[in-house]
Order: structure tokens, then sequence, then C-alpha cells
């Protein structure tokens, strides 16, 4: 152990020369560290001593060497590592080091080329919800807001269309989807850009979209893996190191490495690797998550590259399981070329790498006539490459789909041709100047579009996730054309928190923000002025209507409960159709179907310690130990008997449904229930996504759900789940199906079947390193949300 140590101690941790440079020292010094580690380590050297989970104190434990990709998932993997072994056996290895590394180029990355054997660098940009500082692209709604449409359709055709967009622009790899952060920091700067709290949802949407995106032609790359869930001290600065997220093993499978799966299993061709320590090793150096659970446990077929400079070391980095450092050499160019001949980094290793990064090309077949990049450059002419197509309608619809309706007193909504509308705040039309902040990222430009208080309507947030609306219709601009039409009268005020009564007015419209960005996190789940105007506002108007855009959860206890306040909205970040997809909704055109994908609780101090990142900290080595485990988000108010504002899942719609007939049963292809237990040969060959058998739907519940109302409707049925000891060391319950049903007519009732596999019953047994069955009882719900539960049934397993 002493010598593991001493190994560790060797390398570099810290950048101390510039992101370009590379780093002689840190290859030399590492040589004999590397040859160290690999020596005290094995392939099953996956777990703390004696088994047992992580301390979260510990050391990730070391996992060397990386395991070669071999294209074993599918007939289309294995033909696609076929060529692109063949093709690397024509390489030198000067051109092998060549195609590891970030260059200068048109792109956010661009990768080496080698022209003599055809291969051109491969053109990445950002980001998850549009192709960020681009002229003639789409501005998408944000992962958090698909992630509130429950609807695995809308979430694949999503995919579908923002892969086009990349591929008609000429880029190779599209950089997201998100499930990292996953949301377990309620204040955190990206929760947005992910797809919820909750893993299966956000698998979900993980699957859905990689598979869309890829369907196009276009590398997914999922992020951030592993663990990155906060912005403060998420990088190494000259304080210190960067925080370390230290986590036990089963809480990492089943929460942070869960969703993740899903994007593998759809063929997901990369995966990007985090800024911050994972239990006391960077995660872009961290052999247990890359080689360990990614290559290994997961099957992971293609290439892991570097968040940008996220690299933090030469040879540890390497034969960790790194294979592609953005954006520039980092520690690598001339310096992995002398490790690789002094022998630091085997050739098979660098082989590997090359190999891993060329057969995503070729299973995406982009070999074959791909566009050349079309990137907007201010310096030179150009000549714009429009890829929008028709994508605003499907922005417009997943705009609706993914509002979330949480109050309507007397059928406030959907509107009745209101004659006379007051539209007050600054959230309710476009106010910033979308060109006045540069993109430090790809000298394109950053549309901090309501970024604080009279910046105007909030359609995207902050950093490397944000996109680019070529327009935005604002919720005034779309009240004015159905006004226009009803030949009404509209009266506005954005900039006071005390606007000027008008007590004629039918309805009163006070629409509010809340903002997020990458590099920091949110100081509070509210704001003083946001609140003072809903107030003020309701203390005159009897039909006020609140209508929140927002980056993630925001409190509403401060006004929600006012008598006069009789309808709000949740209407997330909806993209550039913004307008149209909230009047579809207030006109009764579209019936809100959206759910939170998170708690909103009565107070902020509710989230207990998942409220905030961590203190103002000076330590060169901060920790942020995971000692809540599984339990985030409606979990942790399940598991403490906190009563929330609206709980997740929660949404309400203009009709009402009714569920009956609630079953669940073994699958027909299972034997019987006692046999569940037992899992199937450990001698099947990993295909990407983890083991097979993982994915074999194992038992079904089965439930009606009928239209009780006067208007058509569709209902989103939710399934959770109780694993045998369910409260005392696992949650009360989980997610693990839900279905959009309809839109059915009043009176309609339709069949919904929740497809049950092994993993969804399974818990990660961290002695035998893999999934298991519980035997026991299995409660199983079914539901309008996590705490609106209509049917209840048992599995036993055996």
């Amino acid at each position: 152990m002493d010598l593991l140590k001493s190994a560790f101690d060797m390398l570099p941790r810290r950048r101390r020369r510039s992101p370009g440079s590379g780093s002689e020292q840190a290859v030399l010094s590492t040589k004999t560290a590397a040859a160290l580690l690999c020596a005290a380590c094995s392939p099953h050297a996956q777990t703390g001593s004696g088994g047992s989970e992580l301390p979260y104190y510990g050391r990730s434990p070391p996992f060397c060497p990386s395991p070669p990709g071999n294209g074993s998932t599918n007939a289309r993997w294995a033909l696609a590592y076929g060529h692109a072994r063949d093709l690397v056996a024509l390489m030198t290895v000067d051109e092998k080091v060549n195609i590891t590394r970030g260059w200068p180029g048109p792109c956010v990355g661009n990768t080496g080329e080698v022209p003599r054997l055809g291969i051109p660098a491969l053109c990445f940009a950002d980001g998850p919800s549009g192709i960020r500082g681009q002229e003639f692209v789409s501005a998408f709604p944000a992962g958090i807001h698909v992630a509130a449409t429950f609807d695995r359709d809308l979430m694949y055709r999503y995919g579908q269309a923002l892969g086009s967009e990349y591929y008609g622009k000429g880029i190779n790899v599209a950089l997201g989807p998100v499930a990292g952060p996953l949301g377990r920091v309620a204040r955190g700067g990206r929760n947005w850009e992910g797809l919820s709290n909750d893993p299966y949802l956000a698998g979900a949407g993980m699957g859905a979209i990689t598979r869309g995106i890829q369907e196009a032609g276009v590398i997914a790359t999922p992020k951030h893996w592993l663990l990155n869930e906060q912005e403060f001290r998420r990088r190494w600065t000259p304080m210190g190191d960067a925080i370390s997220a230290n986590v036990d093993d089963r809480t990492l499978h089943e929460l942070y490495a869960f969703p993740f799966m899903d994007a593998l299993r759809e063929g997901a061709g990369a995966v990007m690797c985090s800024y911050q320590r994972a239990n006391h090793s960077y995660a872009c150096q961290n052999s247990k998550l890359l080689n360990g659970i990614l290559k290994t446990e997961l099957g992971f077929e293609g290439f892991v590259v570097s968040d940008w400079d996220g690299q933090m070391s030469g040879v540890a980095s390497a034969n960790a399981g790194l294979d592609l450092v953005m954006p520039n050499a980092g520690f690598w160019g001339d310096s992995l070329l002398q490790a690789v001949h002094n022998g630091s980094v085997s050739d098979e290793r660098i082989s590997d790498m090359a190999t891993r990064i060329l057969a995503p090309w070729y299973y995406l077949r982009q070999e074959n006539a791909y566009p050349p990049p079309a990137i907007f450059n201010n310096l030179q002419q150009h000549f714009p490459v429009d890829v929008q197509g028709d994508h605003a309608k499907l922005i417009e619809e997943i705009g609706a789909a993914g509002t979330v309706l949480v109050k309507n007193v007397n059928n406030t909504l959907p509107f009745k041709k209101p004659k006379f509308l007051c539209v007050y705040g600054y959230d309710a039309t476009v106010k910033a100047n979308p060109w006045q902040n540069r993109d430090r990222y790809s000298g394109g430009y950053d549309e901090n579009f309501g970024w604080n208080t009279f910046n105007g309507t909030l359609v995207t947030a902050g950093g490397s996730g944000g996109s680019t609306p070529p327009y935005v219709v604002s919720p005034f601009q779309a009240l004015q054309e159905r006004v226009t039409k009803d030949r009404g009268i509209l009266r506005w005020d954005f900039y006071s928190d005390k606007p000027t009564p008008y007590v004629n007015a039918d309805a009163c419209l006070v629409f509010i923000n809340a903002y997020a960005s990458e590099s920091f996190d949110r100081t509070s789940l509210t704001d003083e002025f946001s609140d003072r105007l809903v107030l003020n506002v309701a203390s005159w108007c009897a039909k006020t209507i609140v209508v929140i855009h927002s980056a993630g959860i925001r409190t509403v206890s401060a006004w929600i409960t006012h008598p006069n306040i009789t309808a709000t909205l949740f209407a997330g970040l909806p993209g550039q159709e913004s307008g149209h997809s909230l009047t579809s909704l207030l006109y009764g055109e579209t019936n809100p179907s959206g759910r939170l994908p998170y708690t909103v609780a009565l107070a902020e101090a509710d989230y207990g310690a998942n409220l905030l990142n961590s203190t103002v900290s000076f330590d060169p080595n901060p920790d942020q130990d995971f000692t809540e485990g599984l339990f985030i988000d409606y979990r942790h108010f399940d598991r403490h008997q906190i009563t929330p504002q609206f709980e997740f899942g929660f949404g309400l719609s203009y009709t009402t449904f009714a569920y009956a007939n609630f079953s669940v049963s073994v699958s027909a292809v299972q034997h019987n229930a006692t046999n569940l237990a037992e899992f199937p040969d450990d001698n099947v060959r990993v295909v990407q996504g983890g083991h097979p058998a993982l994915w074999e739907v194992v038992a079904l519940a089965r439930c009606v759900v009928a239209n009780t109302g006067e208007v058509d409707g569709a209902e989103i049925a939710q399934l959770y789940v109780g694993v045998p000891g369910a409260g005392v060391d696992s949650p009360v319950r989980q997610l693990r199906g839900f279905v959009k049903v309809g839109p059915l007519v009043p009176g309609q009732g339709r069949e919904v079947v929740f497809e049950l596999t092994r993993r969804d019953l399974s818990v990660w047994d961290v002695v035998a390193q893999k999934w298991r069955l519980r035997r026991g009882v299995y409660r199983v719900w079914v539901g309008a949300s996590s705490r609106d539960l209509r049917g209840e049934g048992e599995l036993v397993v055996g």
C-alpha cells in the first residue's frame, strides 16, 4: 500500500505550464509512477480494502491497464473497428499522437489530421441545446425543459433535429447531451443543461437524445463523466486543487453513472470527462472511472475526450483511459510521443487511443462525403449555411409540452378571448442586446437573454451550454398577436416592481425568471424584486397569473398561496419560440401536460445539505462528501418526511384523469419470480451499456388511464418502485417508468404497459461488484406524481 501511495504522489495534479506547451516533466517524472500503478493494480481492483464500499475520504482505486476497444457490442461496431484498426496499422507513432490532441481550427475543438491517409480534422462544437455562436441555427429548449415533457418521443425528435443541424454545419462531434450535473446541488449553476434530478428520467432523455443525434450521422458526447455537480471550485486554481467529489460505490452506480448507461446503450461514440476531482483523483485521469467503470463495466467502445483544458497530467491521464485532449496539446503533443518512445505509454495504448477516435468516425459513416465545417468566423467573409429546417415547429411543441401548470384556481386558464390584459415584468419581452458579450469559447457571441433584472425574457441560460437564437418570440410579442386578433387591449410595464393598477383588466400576467450559468452557482432560489412585483400586482388584480422562466428550482412560497394569484406556470427554458409555446397553453390550444423534473420546496432550507455547493473555502485540497448517498431531491424529501410545495413529477391539466386495474407481473419471457434473483451468466461478453441481461424486461406493470374531464388532454402516468429495504438503505420509492398517455378525448381510456428491466429492479452490490436483485417484496406504485399515487402492487422475488 505504501508503494501505491508513493506512485500516486508522483503523479502531477496541477497544471504548471501553459495548456498548449505540453510538459516533458510530466512525462519523465511519471514513468516510474505509471509502472508502479500498473503493477499494483489489476482488472479486479475496483473497490476499497476487503471489497467494501469506498470510504468517503478514500482515494479512488487504480484500474489498469486501459482495456482496448474491441467492437464486440454489435456487428456495426465490429465493422467500424475493423476499418479503424486497418487504418491505424498504417499510421506512424507521430500520426497516432497527432490525432489524440486538439489543434487550432474553425471549430470549438479540432483534432489533428493525417492527409496522406485521408483522415480529416474532426470538428467539435457546443452545445446540448443548439449550436452555439453560429448563424442560421436553432435555439432549442434546454435539457431540463425537455425532461419536463416526460415524453420519450419528443426527446428523440429533439435529438434528431439537433443532430441534423450539427450535420448540416459539418460538425462531427456534438458536445451533449448532459446528465452531469444530475442536480444534486439545488443551486447548481449548470443543472438546467441536464435532464432532471432523477437518474431514470435523465437516462431516458440521454438515451433518446443520443439515438436521435447519431441517427443524423453525428457523434454524441454524453457529459460530464462523472460527479460534476457544482461550479464552486470545479477547476484547479492558484488557490489549490479542484473540489473532490467523494462518493461511495453504490451511489456512484445507482445515481450518477446510471443515466450514462442509457446513452451508451444507444451507441454513444464519445464521452467527455469532467474538471473536478472524484474521490481525490482528477476525473480525466481517474482510472477507476475511465478504465474500470466506463470501459470495462459498461463496455464503452468510443473515445474519452477531456473537458476543455481539463487534463491535469500527461502519462497518468493516458494510462487512466483518456483518449483525446482538448482544445490543444495539453500535457501531450511531443511529450506523449516521447512517453511512447520511452515506454511510459505503451504502443498498444497509443494505438488503442487512435483506434477509439477513428472507430466512431466509421461507426457513423462520416468517412463518406461528410460535409466540411461551415463555421462562422467573424474575421473573414463567409457564406452562411442555413440548417434550421422546420425545427421551429418542434421547438414550439416541446416548449409547450415542457411547461408545467402548478396552480389553476376556478379555471382561470385557459383564456376565453379576454379583451383586456395587463402584462408586467422584465421577463415578458426581449430587452437584452444579444451581441453585447463576445463568446470566450468560440469567437462567436454569448446570448444571455434575461441574465438579470430588466435584461429580458429567459429562453436559454449561460456558458458553453447556452444556445444562439436566430430570433426570440417573446411572451409579449405572442400575446400582442392574440390580443390584436381578438380586437382587445394590452397594458404593460416591464420595469417597475409596483406597476400602475388597471382594475378593469380581465387578467394580469406577471413574468419573472431565475437565471443560472456555467462558472458560478446560484446564491438563492428566489429574488426579492420578483417576489415584490408579484405581490404588488396581486394586491389589486383578482386574476394574477405568474409565469416563471427558470434555469432550475425556483421557490414560490412568498406568494403562491395569495388568493388573487389564481394560476402559475413553470415555463422553464423553452427556446426561441417561447411566446408561441406559452400562448398556445394560455389560450387552450394545447392542454398542459408538463411535469416538474425536480422538487420545489416550501423553504430553501428543506433541501438540507444539498442546497449549497460548499462554504467559501481556502483549503488547497477541498472536499465535498456526498454523505446523503442515494437521497437527493424527492428521495431526500420522502426519507425525511418533508412536505414540498410541489413534488417531483407534479403538474396540472385542464382536464382530469382516473387510474384503474393496476397489476404487476413477471414478464412472460422469465421463468418465475424465484429465478429473477439469479444473475445470468457472468461469462457473457459485456456490451456498450453494460451486461446485456441488465436490459432484459423481467416484469410488467399495467393500468388503465381514462380522461374523466371535459376537454381533450394527455396524462403522464408514472411508475415508482420500492426495492426490499426501501426507506432504510434505499429510497422509499424511485421512478422506474413513465408514459405519456394521449391525448385522450373525454371518456376515453387506454391501457398503459410499463416494462421493467433487470436494471430497473436491481441495486449495486459493492461486494460482488455487480447489479443484483434483492430477494423479498418489491412495492410498485402508479400515479400522477411521486406523491399522487393512484395504484399499488407487489412483486415478490424469492
